[in-house]
């Protein structure tokens, strides 16, 4: 970066409202902002800022709002990271090793870095919006002991209905609003509790496969035909049988040696479920990377690869994994 370039940065810098800097630890922050003025006004010199400091920056946001960034930022957004929170963020489950990935690139946790992402807008459909919640709650958990950046997460509180908002206080430690910096004084620390909140009861016409370990052949051509009459492309139906047979032998390995395989066509979905009597006590269970020489945890990790939403709870009662393909 030449000597003029910094010079502006740090003028702009220090004329922004962002007296907090990371100091050795995860900061994770909700961003309240109305409208478009309000998220560049709450974003940029955060941005700016982290520049100014070397500290690698990563925006995933939706494509809009990248083209405001880059705008706002002139020749500064060559510094910057962009990526689409659409395709980064279409399953919820794959936004932390996103940010893994980005820490790791950058020192893992040795140097200060900054981030921005918004995985959260009202177009989103009821499940996938609580899954993005369980996601702005896992980052607390995923990211403890990290090292030192800062999240910024905004939320537009012109469209999204108040009990969002609430809920973004509820899951970030600390929420910037109107020009403040303040903790939280909703937030709730429980992201590493089980996920044992229940999912809405499949629909009547739901189809149902008991299944043991002398069934899993049937269990897979079940799958197999029931996308076949609701016309998913061969591709994909060919995914949902890899995503079906996965979690299958897990039930079979770890959830008791049986359960129910439940498929049903909702809304222009197909949705297939596993039901057993395991307890996946891991809340990060499929959203850590696997090592090469890890013999578990590839299959969740396939999973939420593979499919369009993933939605598992989990107590000692038992545990259900939904599935989701469009």
């Amino acid at each position: 970066m030449g000597a003029h370039r910094a010079s502006r940065l740090e003028k702009v810098s220090s004329a922004a409202s962002h007296p907090n800097q990371v100091q050795g630890t995860f900061r994770h922050e909700a961003l309240l902002y109305a409208g478009d003025d309000e998220f560049l006004a709450g974003t940029v010199p955060f941005i700016v800022e982290g520049l100014a400091a070397d500290e690698p920056v990563l925006v995933v946001v939706n494509d809009a709002k990248i083209e405001r960034l880059r705008s706002a930022l002139n020749g500064y957004a060559d510094s910057v990271h962009f990526a689409d929170m659409a395709l980064v963020g279409h399953n919820p489950a794959r936004i932390i090793p996103a940010w893994r990935q980005f820490l790791d690139d950058n020192g893992g946790g040795r140097r200060p870095i900054r981030g921005i992402g918004e995985p959260i807008w009202a177009a989103r459909d009821d499940d996938e919006l609580v899954e993005c919640q369980r996601h702005e709650s896992l980052l607390n958990y995923a990211f403890e002991g990290s090292g030192a950046w800062w999240l910024l997460c905004p939320y537009d509180t012109t469209t999204l209905p108040a009990e969002v908002i609430a809920e973004a206080r509820a899951s970030h430690p600390h929420v910037a609003e109107g020009g403040r910096r303040d903790r939280s004084a909703a937030y709730r620390n429980d992201a590493a509790a089980p996920f044992d909140r229940p999912l809405p009861a499949p629909p009547a016409w739901t189809q149902e496969f008991v299944f043991d370990g002398s069934l899993l052949d049937e269990a897979r051509r079940f799958v197999d035909a029931y996308a076949d009459r609701q016309g998913l492309s061969s591709f994909r139906r060919e995914e949902l049988v890899v995503v079906a047979s996965e979690l299958l032998t897990n039930s079979l390995r770890h959830g008791g040696g049986h359960g129910v395989l439940r498929v049903w066509y909702e809304d222009g979905r197909i949705a297939c479920e596993v039901v057993d009597d395991g307890w996946l006590a891991n809340p990060l269970a499929g959203r850590e990377r696997p090592s090469t020489e890890q013999e578990r945890g590839r299959g969740l990790w396939l999973v939420n690869h593979l499919c369009d939403l993933v939605q598992i709870r989990s107590s000692p009662t038992g545990t259900v994994v939904r599935v989701w393909f469009r």
